[in-house]
């Protein structure tokens, strides 16, 4: 698997990748898709209580996530696969407003699932994104 780079960021990444055996992102040639992102503090771990901040957190997440590998950002997400617990009115909300921020010059294509739980029992969304990088 040579034509792969596999990334992690410091802090909550690299500590990942040790205790649970995967990577943040990979490389693929122009692309880089990226492990769900979720809302905790990226150096500590901690996870924001309130939901809005939660999903705050989980787009500054994937933005360090790209970065780290090689990426530009948002600006160059194509695809968003989203899970949730709950899905509802302000979690889609927090999303859709994070969606205009981030990026404002387009719109990618979206999966968004509600679920009943995600790995930490803490965790109310998980993203995963992948990126075009020419």
């Amino acid at each position: 698997m040579a034509h792969l780079t596999f990334h992690n960021y410091e802090g909550v990444g690299e500590k990942n990748k040790q205790d649970y055996w995967y990577s943040q992102a990979v490389r693929i040639g122009d692309r880089i898709e990226c492990s769900g992102q979720g809302g905790w503090d990226p150096k500590s771990g901690d996870i924001h209580q309130d939901i809005n901040a939660e999903i705050d957190q989980t787009f500054e997440n994937i933005e360090l996530n790209l970065k780290n590998a090689g990426g530009k950002g948002w600006e160059q997400v194509f695809r968003v696969n989203s899970y949730h617990v709950p899905m509802d009115g302000e979690a889609l909300g927090a999303m859709v407003r994070n969606f205009k921020k981030w990026m404002p010059g387009h719109q990618p294509i979206w999966t968004c699932v509600g679920v009943p739980k995600l790995a930490q029992d803490a965790m109310r969304v998980e993203i995963e994104v992948v990126a075009h990088v020419p």
